[in-house]
């Protein structure tokens, strides 16, 4: 890998790093502002419960990308050690090319479930937040994870 792109790589890691940790800061303090509203002044913060879970599902879905593109998917490496170098690259190109599967299934399948809650404008209860756009990200991340996962199948040639 040449210096050019390990340097983007080092600045798009601090940049979705820094996005990551002001997502997780802004659910920390928004959490902490409703107990403290709701045991404090008995009037919690309205709507805190809706917008802490839709930043979680941006934060998670955000992430999966980048979990695809460093490989710190969850692993077991104990059939690895019992093949030679060969079948250990062919073992992780058709890991590779499954991951990819699973995830444009699943992509397609959270499509088709964005579109039936955008026809129906489903929404949080009290705030009343849109659902659609969310699960339409959540698809589009997945299917980047998955495009991912095919360019490693072909980058282990």
């Amino acid at each position: 890998m040449s210096a050019p792109e390990r340097g983007w790589e080092r600045r798009t890691d601090a940049i979705l790093g820094v996005a990551a940790s002001a997502i997780l800061l802004a659910m920390m303090l928004l959490t902490f502002a409703d107990v403290v509203a709701r045991y404090v002044f008995n009037r919690p913060v309205r709507g805190a419960f809706e917008v802490t879970e839709l930043m979680l599902v941006v934060l998670i879905f955000a992430g999966l990308p980048l979990v695809s593109w460093a490989d710190e998917h969850a692993l077991m490496d104990f059939v690895d050690r019992l093949l030679g170098a060969r079948a250990q690259r062919g073992l992780e190109r058709a890991v590779q090319l499954v991951c990819a599967a699973v995830m444009f299934l699943l992509t397609w399948l959270m499509w088709l479930k964005a579109d039936r809650i955008w026809a129906y404008r489903d929404a949080t209860d009290v705030l009343r937040i849109v659902y659609g756009p969310f699960v339409y990200f959540m698809a589009v991340t997945l299917g980047l994870s998955g495009l991912i996962h095919l360019y490693k199948v072909a980058e282990r040639r």
